[in-house]
């Protein structure tokens, strides 16, 4: 415990030294670092694993590459048997580190040294000693924008006494620099950033840049201010080469104001990148086949207004048959989308015939082609109470059945208008 207490102390004293310190040592400054350390001991030390040390560096940073590192190390820990109490480990050796991307805020390193170990136990006067050899791997973090460091390290310790043992040490704790350092301010490109940290060279002249010597994008939208036509975008906004935002449909509304995205080519907008909707019926000019429809006109998609009833012009049946033909299914789904935009409006789904066969035959067969008809509708989101069905066979013929053409009319299916 003794042992620990002079450590301790010796890392505030040293702290308290550093009021000259810089930011992560340079080629020719030097370092102090204190940290606490996780010890994973060799198994036959019979000692418990945990955070029972920690250790003390002061080292030296001989050129951009190379550090040598004096290193104070102290722990308590205790026998896996408590009856056995304790040990007090204090060493002290010497390491060399292969320093890589100093002038980053990230720095890894590689390590390895020499030292000496010496071991007390608390519940005897024996002591033992040995020569250590490690090696490991480290990082420095600069997390602060100060000259405080965050450091990290992993040593594994090969102890050189009668029982050859390994532990491994995990270590995380501060590193300050200190000393006097005269780095060269070189700024090839005069952006105001020293070479050694502007990870932009060649900055166009006048460009304005951060701390970092790159060019600023002030509304962030990954186009440089010299570079960007459209400054203050908007955030989140997409946007082209030049900053401005995108026209996806290019009907002349960017798309942060376009609420219609999508807009086919050539069609005239409003201000809100909307089709136009002249007659205000709910179909866009471009598909309104009645332009100029009356004020509050109840219309089916195609914009025309819906009279006493709907004609399915194209729904036929096959031949003595309540089965759709082909095409049928189309002009069906349009009288969906119909009835769909008109919500109130309840409807008689209708049957007819002509005159060949017999007549309750005819009533039968007509019946069921409503019947279809309906089930079609229902399928496709239309509520069933909105929808009653009825045959009426040859008994209301809408042309002359003595002609094929006249009987081709007749046989039809119709939605009635009941109520709007």
């Amino acid at each position: 415990m003794r042992k620990l207490s002079c450590f301790v102390a010796a890392s505030l004293i040293v702290a308290m030294g550093a009021s000259d310190a810089f930011a992560d040592a340079e080629a020719g400054q030097g370092y102090f670092s204190a940290m606490g350390s996780y010890i994973d001991d060799d198994q036959d030390r019979l000692l418990d694993d945990g955070v029972n040390g920690g250790q003390l560096n002061i080292g030296y940073a001989i050129n951009e590459h190379w550090n040598i590192e004096g290193m104070l190390f102290a722990a308590i820990p205790d026998f896996t048997d408590t009856r056995n109490g304790s040990q007090d480990h204090l060493g002290f050796g010497l390491d060399v580190q292969r320093v890589f991307m100093r002038s980053e805020r990230f720095s890894p390193y590689l390590h390895a040294g020499l030292g000496h170990l010496n071991i007390e136990s608390s519940n005897s006067s024996s002591s033992s000693d040995a020569i250590v050899i490690s090696g490991g791997a480290g990082f420095l973090l600069d997390m602060f924008s100060s000259n405080v460091a965050l450091r990290g390290e992993w040593k594994y310790r090969f102890d050189e006494g009668p029982n050859s043992l390994a532990d491994n040490l995990y270590s995380v704790g501060l590193q300050i620099p200190f000393g006097a350092a005269t780095p060269k301010f070189v700024d090839t490109d005069r952006d105001g950033v020293n070479d050694d940290m502007d990870r932009c060279p060649n900055t166009p002249a006048g460009a304005r840049v951060d701390a970092y010597g790159c060019e600023v994008d002030s509304d962030g939208d990954g186009v440089k201010d010299s570079m960007d036509k459209c400054p203050g975008t908007p955030a989140g906004i997409r946007v082209d080469a030049s900053g401005c935002p995108v026209d996806s449909d290019g009907d002349g509304v960017t798309d942060d104001k376009d609420k219609c995205p999508g807009t086919p080519a050539g069609a005239s907008v409003d201000a809100d990148g909307c089709e136009m909707d002249g007659d205000n019926d709910g179909v866009v000019d471009r598909l309104d086949e009645c332009p100029d429809s009356a004020e509050g006109a109840q219309v089916d998609i195609k914009g025309c207004e819906i009279k006493e009833e709907i004609t399915l012009r194209g729904v036929n049946f096959q031949s003595n048959s309540d089965v759709l033909v082909a095409g049928a299914e189309s002009v069906l789904s349009d009288a969906a989308a119909t009835l769909r935009k008109n919500p109130s409006i309840t409807v008689e789904v209708a049957g007819h015939t002509d005159s060949d066969g017999a007549a309750d035959y005819n009533e039968g067969l007509s019946a069921r082609r409503a019947q279809t008809v309906y089930d079609y509708l229902a399928r496709n989101g239309i509520a069933e109470n909105r929808m009653s069905v009825r045959g009426y066979g040859e008994a209301q013929p809408i042309a002359d059945n003595t002609t094929a053409a006249g009987k081709a009319e007749n046989r039809r299916v119709v939605l009635r208008i009941l109520e709007r």
